[in-house]
């Protein structure tokens, strides 16, 4: 397998079950009602009737194709499974409950889910260039029922678990076009991946329950490219960058994947994150909620009372997952959760503030003495409520009118922002060296509000644009 592929799974995993159940991982949590936040394929007619989401997603991506190039695709997502808990009755048969327990095990009646991964291809680029229409791939996913027999201590039918899949009907669509123009000697191609759910339209409309029976949930797809590079959208290279805007994205959106500097995985997510994301080494327990801090999560499960947990493992397999595996941590990896900082100039600068800190040698006492880069009298002299940043030539304070172009590795909030103009609030330098100016935007009309109180967006001078000679007077 290709090990591009392989890392941007564990990535590809946070974004499938994100969501999948929340803390406090128990079925009697009012917001574990509506678990199914991400990624969503709802049935033809859902969105319109308000009981699911729209049924497609596409993305547009950029290829810099080799004579052979060939792209595999991996469409993944979850299936949902009605778990029913029954119980046995004096007749010999069983009846459904909402809680079944047997001798010291309980189960709970719930909405399991079962992973789903599609492969397609390879196909080479060359083919859906040359093609005279899309390529569309049909994906059929069949209805299912598995029956798990519980029995008592002395071996006689107690009750039942059954858990029942809807099926499920979709289809892939891929498309490829050579780009108007080359450049830097280089022919791009645009290619465009589609999934649409395609479940025929009931007669009526399907309330939120049918609804989310036939959908595919976390819906994502991994891109894995032979013989040819894509190119990052939220940083292309200058020559690539009209191209890139052209691109076109609904409900999803294109990043690399895998480790820095490789190029042949592209993640069309459902969820915001910027290229080559990783799940951090300390992130040892899967909670579900990816974009929260693990030592949190951590902290509170370790809270819940005995019944809060053992509801937690009724509800569950993976909710008793993560109770066992937080009540295992040792104080060391534990400890590991907090406070963990990384130099983002590691090239240039120890990881580390510790690092930092232990690489200028000891003061007396046991502590460190302060980097050398690092006085009283430098900080004093910082003053990001007056201090002025040249850009293009011009200086930009406090006050100032400034237009807003994202250059850097952007994230989708930034790229939102792209064009906007905004007023200066703070000029920041930090001891590394780097300028970062504050600004609210203009068009925020809470914007006197978010500046009364502090909050700023930041951005790097290059990627301000002035609107003001900077005595006010327009350019």
């Amino acid at each position: 397998m290709n090990m591009s592929l392989s890392l941007a799974r564990a990535v590809a995993d946070a974004v499938l079950y994100e969501g999948y159940l929340l803390y406090p991982y128990r079925a009697s949590s009012q917001k574990n009602q509506s678990r199914w936040q991400f990624g969503i394929l709802g049935p033809p007619g859902a969105a319109g009737a308000g009981s699911g989401e729209d049924p497609e997603m596409f993305a547009d991506c950029l290829l810099d194709p080799g004579p052979d190039a060939e792209l595999e695709l991996h469409l993944r997502f979850l299936q949902l499974q009605a778990r029913t808990a029954e119980t046995a009755d004096d007749g010999g048969g069983f009846r459904p409950v909402d809680e079944l327990a047997v001798g010291s095990a309980r189960w709970l009646s719930w909405d399991e889910a079962v992973e789903q991964e599609i492969t397609l291809g390879p196909f080479p680029v060359a083919r859906l260039l040359d093609g005279d229409a899309p390529l569309v791939l049909p994906v059929d996913i069949p209805a299912g029922e598995d029956v798990e027999e519980l029995n008592d201590d002395a071996g006689r039918p107690a009750g039942r678990l059954v858990r029942r899949r809807r099926a499920l009907h979709g289809e892939v669509t891929l498309s490829a076009t050579g780009t108007d123009s080359t450049a830097a000697g280089r022919s791009l191609v645009r290619l465009r991946v589609a999934v649409a759910n395609t479940a025929g339209r009931a007669a009526e409309p399907p309330n939120r329950q049918e609804s989310i029976a036939t959908s595919f949930i976390g819906a994502h797809v991994l891109l894995d490219l032979r013989g040819a590079d894509f190119l990052s959208l939220l940083d292309p290279p200058e020559w690539a960058r009209d191209a890139a805007a052209a691109c076109s994205q609904h409900r999803c959106w294109p990043v690399l994947a895998g480790p820095e500097g490789q190029t042949d995985v592209l993640l069309v997510s459902p969820i915001i994150l910027y290229d080559h994301p990783a799940v951090a080494p300390e992130s040892s327990v899967a909670l579900f909620d990816s974009t929260e801090i693990d030592e949190i999560l951590t902290l509170r499960v370790l809270t819940l009372t005995d019944e809060e947990k053992a509801e937690a493992r009724a509800t569950d397999p993976r909710a008793a997952a993560i109770i066992d595996q937080c009540e295992a941590m040792s104080p060391e990896e534990l400890q590991q959760l907090h406070g963990i900082l990384r130099n983002p100039h590691a090239a240039d600068y120890p990881d580390t503030f510790t690092d930092i800190f232990t690489s200028t040698g000891g003061g007396t006492g046991g502590e460190p003495e302060p980097p050398a880069w690092w006085t009283p009298e430098a900080e004093a002299l910082v003053q990001p409520h007056m201090d002025t940043v040249l850009i293009n030539g011009v200086p930009v304070a406090r006050g100032s009118r400034v237009r807003v172009n994202p250059s850097r590795r952007a994230d989708a909030q930034d790229l939102f922002f792209a064009g906007q103009t905004g007023r200066v609030t703070s000029v920041h330098f930090d001891v590394d060296g780097s300028t970062h100016v504050g600004l609210v935007l203009e068009q925020d009309p809470a914007a006197d509000l978010h500046e009364g109180y502090g909050r700023s967006f930041y951005y790097a001078p290059e990627e301000l644009e002035p609107l003001e000679d900077g005595k006010g007077n327009p350019l």
